[in-house]
């Protein structure tokens, strides 16, 4: 053990009330802490408003020399640092938002070792400048906060994480902490792995936050139903999370138009811009933000009344990171996500565009796990802990399918089967071959691996496939079941999985008639385009113009004409007749990337059309 951790140190609650002001730790926090200022590397996973931030900071006040934090965002540094520098403590950070004075009094600071705490990004530290003077800096801990984002698996994934453990390799002996918020079995796996750490323990806090309610409303009518959300919190702090920039832009002026005090904020915006709204919000001049996922990380804000998902995310990890914005003070707060088809296809339209096959497939199966979260029967707390591997025996009573619960039945008989099925299977089974065999079908996949000489073989046949395959998902969503992406998707039995089957633990079921009509009332998305053969006769001459201006502009770029727009998205085009930009962004397929380089010429062709159609 190195020789700086066994010098005799302020103590970790001394220290904790002295720079802090909190008594006590919260839970895990204090045997983190212990681990760390033993000198051995840990894996912390704990909810966003749990406390991560000082499993680290305390033990760099009780380390001698200087704490390197690795954090991926501008804002989140910025916000930790003036948090700490707040409490007294000698903190501050490197990036691209500094001028060139302010960065060489930071330098100063290191070089005449005054600071306790720097943070940095993975691109600075990894530059070959600031890598280098790194032997040179009395290094007593690294901590990677965001530390999903070292996986592919992961929702955040970055690449340039993939670097960092040149940090072990280059110091070996000092201590590091990866910290994150959101991580399923196979991220974290992945985290201990790809940094290099050295054994590390993995310490789980719990990710229940019983003050969030959650619920999930139809997507129709959004702007209606958000308007009477915003009004019943007024004058409380908000953060709404939209699919585009441009809604956020839209979304904060109707908020403004009826009373409510809204900013909006995205990546597009100028760097000024966004650090005032922040700020502005932070120090409650601004109540409620209107956001792309841009906005919230590190944010220490506890405040926070209600989060609103106005279009679905792509991941439960995220999704889980977002909400967990709300209610950071232990105080109740509301959590809404609007749902509809829609929002699945366009997220699918997202995925299609990841060149990396199997990224893109996991991030499939990942959408169907929100979708089925959106979609779900039973309740979403226990939906949504199951998904990170967390056992809620009880309902939580505080989703809105607890407080309208459906009609359940017995499912310990048919979960018994399905599980057994599974365990003589050896966990080496996905849903739809488990399906086979449970319906006594002898599919490739059933007679190549032999399944079909189980016991279980057939002891489903009475129940249909569509009833299997709502029922497994039940499984999955009670934590019976988990899908083990880095498995061929295999089904693995959980504890939960092993009391069901030799423990007496009973089952619940919802009816797939149940889940339809449920899913039904979610379902109900906007009408797909026509197909340009229906568009109809008086705008079927509006789509063969612009389908020779796209076949026009195709040549100039040298182009397949569906580089330009889809038929689908001409087909929309000519239904909607868009006569501003903003109408033109609402089309289907219009993106804001082709707005701005086709909206023009297909907005001045749809007014030459009209105009004509009106001489007419």
């Amino acid at each position: 053990m190195p020789a700086e951790f066994l010098v005799d140190r302020p103590q970790p609650a001394d220290l904790l009330q002295k720079h802090f002001g909190y008594r006590d730790f919260r839970p895990l926090q204090q045997e983190v802490i212990d681990h760390v200022l033993a000198g051995r590397d840990a894996v912390v996973l704990m909810p966003t408003g749990g406390g991560k931030s000082l499993c680290y900071q305390v033990p760099a006040l009780a380390l001698d020399g200087l704490t390197l934090v690795i954090s991926p965002l501008i804002a989140l540094m910025k916000d930790q640092v003036q948090a700490l520098q707040a409490n007294g403590i000698a903190a501050a950070y490197l990036n691209s938002s500094l001028s060139p004075e302010e960065e060489r009094a930071v330098k100063r600071q290191l070089a005449d070792g005054s600071l306790k705490l720097l943070y940095v990004s993975p691109e600075t530290v990894l530059g070959p400048s600031f890598f280098h003077t790194l032997p040179h800096l009395p290094l007593s801990l690294i901590a990677i906060d965001e530390a999903h984002c070292v996986s592919s698996w992961g929702h955040h994934f970055r690449p340039e994480y993939g670097q960092l453990h040149l940090l072990k390799e280059q110091f070996p002996e000092v201590p590091v902490i990866a910290l994150t918020a959101t991580a399923d079995k196979a991220v974290r796996h992945d985290i201990g792995r790809l940094l290099g750490l050295r054994e590390p323990r993995m310490f789980i806090a719990s990710f229940d936050r019983p003050n969030l309610s959650l619920a999930v409303l139809p997507g129709q009518k959004r702007w209606e139903q958000l308007r009477r959300i915003a009004l019943r919190h007024m004058g409380a702090c908000g953060i709404i999370y939209c699919g585009s920039r441009k809604s956020t832009e839209e979304l904060a002026g109707k908020l403004r138009d009826v009373g409510v005090n809204a900013a909006h904020y995205h990546a597009g915006m100028e760097a000024a811009d966004r650090s005032r709204t922040q700020d502005d919000f932070i120090q409650g001049k601004v109540h409620v933000v209107c956001a792309t996922i841009a906005f919230g990380m590190g944010i220490d804000k506890g405040d926070v009344r209600y989060v609103v998902h106005y279009n679905m995310p792509g991941t439960l990890e995220g999704y889980y990171q977002e909400i967990g914005r709300a209610g950071r003070d232990g105080a109740p707060a509301e959590t809404i996500l609007f749902y509809s088809f829609r929002d699945v296809q366009t997220q699918l339209g997202f995925i299609e565009e990841i060149d990396n096959v199997v990224y893109r497939d996991v991030q499939r199966a990942k959408l169907q796990r929100m979708q089925e979260y959106a979609e779900s029967p039973i309740c979403r707390r226990r939906v949504l802990l199951s998904y990170f591997g967390e056992d809620l025996a009880e309902d939580c009573g505080n989703c809105d399918v607890c407080k309208d619960p459906p009609s359940w039945s017995d499912g310990t008989v048919a979960a018994q089967m399905a599980l057994s099925a599974v365990y003589r299977a050896k966990q080496r089974i996905g849903v739809s071959t488990l399906i086979d065999v449970l319906k006594g079908t002898r599919s490739a996949p059933v007679t190549e691996a032999g399944l079909d000489a189980l016991k279980t073989f057939g002891a489903g046949r009475a129940t249909s496939a569509f009833a299997w395959q709502l029922f497994l998902q039940q499984f999955v969503q009670q934590g019976l079941l988990e899908i083990d992406y880095t498995d061929h998707y295999h089904l693995k039995l959980t504890k939960a999985a092993q009391e069901v089957l030799f423990e007496g633990r009973t089952v619940r079921l919802v009816s797939p008639e149940t889940i339809k009509e449920r899913q039904a009332q979610l379902k109900q998305a906007p009408a797909a385009p026509k197909p340009a053969a229906e568009v109809g006769a008086a705008r079927q001459g509006l789509f063969d113009v612009l389908r020779e201006l796209r076949r026009t502009l195709a040549a100039e770029i040298n182009k397949p004409a569906y580089v330009v727009f889809s038929d689908a998205t001409l087909t929309d085009m000519a239904a909607r007749m868009p006569l501003s930009e903003g109408e033109f962004l609402d089309v289907h397929g219009v993106g804001e990337h082709k707005a701005k380089r086709y909206a023009k010429p297909f907005l001045a062709a749809i007014q030459r059309w009209v105009a004509e159609q009106g001489a007419r």
